[in-house]
């Protein structure tokens, strides 16, 4: 696992954290800045994926 991977899970849950607490205090704010630190956790554990298969591809070529 890269540290784009780990990084990007982190951020990933953090968000998912951030949005629930938003949804339960009726925060709308708190519960788009969650969804929008969610999914760039996920864009960037994706970006750590695309760079571990590359890696692999490359070492096993």
């Amino acid at each position: 696992m890269n540290k784009d991977q780990v990084k990007g899970r982190v951020e990933e849950v953090k968000g998912r954290v951030k949005e629930a607490t938003g949804v339960l205090t009726d925060d709308k704010s708190l519960e788009l800045e969650g969804n929008v630190q969610k999914h760039v956790g996920k864009v960037q554990s994706g970006f750590g994926d695309l760079k571990e298969d590359a890696k692999d591809a490359i070492d096993h070529a």
